[in-house]
């Protein structure tokens, strides 16, 4: 029991993916001033909303040791968790700057900046244990918001569900077995958000529903 509970347990000096391991030692080099270690999730221990984004991005949670803090793509995501009672402010530019999250948490399905922003499959497998601990920490009929298909795929595997069974689509909805209920969006990047592949809007149509599943904030 102790050997599964370890597995799953966040290594903030975790080495199991090599080319990501030599990427961050590389990065470091480059940017001393970067946090360059696997980033740690962001938000309750036990939370009703269970963010999952891709990984960090290199000047991003590379950079500030924060899911989703110093680059594009958290700008979107504060902002819309902020509209709807989730973060107590609508920017998060830094692990010290006091922000704090309500019934919600944030995390990524891998926890080490990849090259180009694009992991391999097996990294995203080595990471999976740790996603498996934090779905074991959200609350019973909890709410997971997957950001994007890879987020959504690691998920899926962590769980023990077949993909198959589980189809990503933005906006959609599965009511899983377990008790959780998944909800999908394109990922809250530059690039989606500049192409209008996902407006303000369309995400704050997820969260909203969201929070209607997760209830008011106590």
């Amino acid at each position: 029991m102790k050997d599964a509970q370890a597995a799953t347990t966040f290594d903030p000096d975790c080495r199991r993916c090599p080319r990501l391991a030599a990427f961050l030692t590389q990065s470091a080099q480059q940017y001393p001033r970067y946090h360059c270690r696997p980033v740690p999730s962001f938000g309750e221990e036990r939370p009703r909303l269970l963010v999952v984004g891709l990984a960090p991005g290199f000047h991003g949670a590379n950079a500030t040791g924060r899911p989703f803090t110093g680059d594009y793509a958290g700008v979107l995501l504060y902002e819309t968790l902020h509209a709807y009672g989730f973060a107590s402010a609508a920017v998060s530019r830094s692990v010290d700057d006091g922000l704090q999250l309500h019934q919600c948490r944030i995390t990524n399905a891998v926890r080490c900046v990849p090259p180009k922003n694009k992991p391999t499959a097996a990294e995203v497998g080595n990471c999976n244990p740790y996603l498996r601990g934090e779905l074991d920490a959200v609350s019973r009929s909890g709410v997971v918001l997957a950001l994007g298909t890879i987020a959504h795929r690691a998920i899926v595997a962590a769980l023990g569900l077949r993909q198959r069974d589980v189809v990503f689509g933005h906006a959609a909805g599965h009511r899983l077995a377990q008790g959780l209920t998944l909800l999908e969006s394109y990922h809250c990047s530059r690039y989606n958000t500049q192409t209008r592949r996902l407006t303000g809007e369309m995400f704050r149509d997820v969260v909203g529903h969201a929070r209607e599943l997760v209830g008011a904030d106590s």
